[in-house]
């Protein structure tokens, strides 16, 4: 079983309606789908991958190798709690390396293409949903303005000489909205949980893959769930994993869509609580690689 592989470019042509209904059911069925012909362009993906691999050569990597995660692994027993991740995030305003030549450059433009694309996604959702175009956006950014939060995290999973005592990336459903991963396209390791199985994402060349979050769940009052997923730690293979994520500001409103609540016909009680994502995140931070439901009662007591 593979996960949908959606052409977005047919968005703009005469099979407009048949794309439509393919995100429809990778938002409804999976949660997760893969993305071709996406609009951004094959130089700027390779330039990506080879900023973002030498910055982990060049940068990154014997910190790693020195990190108490891997001094850890020498001892024998399962490790619990961690991650076999070097990871670091990119936003607008903070330090990024800055010893690799072309990498801030690079991802820069990369990361305003993909807020572009993000806003697309976010679009073609409103507009599989029934809301009016731009729903979404303006939820994120709490009215008109653009202050919704666009973080871009950049991982490796070096090789693990032992798989079986850690996990690359603990089970977990992610907090904010829309998720847009650029992964390697020669090692595995992401899988999702699909009707109580675990799936592997199938590497696929300069795909995008999409996901939503938990505050996608909430706006679509449950018709488009964030999914379980995680990733494996492989004794072979340095996994390249740059996720950006397209999230509420802190200071949002999140709430069911009221269309979407009274075409479920639905009690208040009954459906997603109201909250403030800020509240949700500090709820998120303690409960992340736990089940989603009582972080959604919690919001809803505060």
């Amino acid at each position: 079983m593979a996960i949908p592989v959606i052409d977005f470019s047919k968005l703009d042509g005469e099979e407009r309606a048949t794309t439509l209904a393919q995100i429809a059911n990778g938002c409804e069925e999976w949660g997760f789908f893969q993305l071709v012909n996406h609009g951004i362009s094959e130089d700027l993906l390779e330039r990506v991958k080879k900023v973002s691999d030498d910055c982990f050569k060049n940068e990154r990597e014997e910190n790693f190798k020195k990190s108490t995660l891997v001094q850890s692994l020498n001892e024998d027993q399962k490790l619990e709690n961690v991650d076999w991740e070097d990871v670091f995030t990119l936003l607008d305003d903070n330090e990024w390396p800055s010893k690799t030549p072309g990498f801030k450059e690079t991802m820069a433009e990369y990361r305003a293409e993909l807020k572009k694309l993000a806003e697309r996604v976010m679009e073609v959702m409103d507009e599989n949903l029934g809301l009016p175009k731009g729903y979404m956006k303006k939820a994120f950014n709490g009215g008109e303005g653009d202050s919704a939060f666009f973080g871009t995290k950049v991982s490796h999973y070096p090789p693990c000489p032992q798989p079986e005592l850690v996990t690359g990336l603990r089970a977990h459903t992610d907090a904010g909205g829309v998720i847009l991963l650029f992964q390697d396209d020669q090692v595995g390791g992401l899988q999702i949980l699909k009707d109580g199985e675990w799936i592997d994402v199938q590497p696929l060349a300069n795909s995008i893959v999409i996901n939503t979050g938990d505050q996608i769940e909430v706006l679509s009052n449950g018709l488009y769930k964030s999914v379980w997923h995680r990733v494996l730690a492989t004794p072979t293979g340095n996994r390249r994993s740059i996720a950006s994520f397209y999230n509420p500001s802190l200071k949002a409103t999140i709430a069911p869509a009221p269309e979407l609540v009274e075409k479920a016909n639905q009690e208040v009680d009954q459906t997603y609580p109201k909250f403030v994502f800020g509240d949700y995140m500090s709820v998120y931070a303690e409960q992340k690689f736990l089940p989603k439901e009582p972080r959604f009662q919690a919001v809803r007591a505060m």
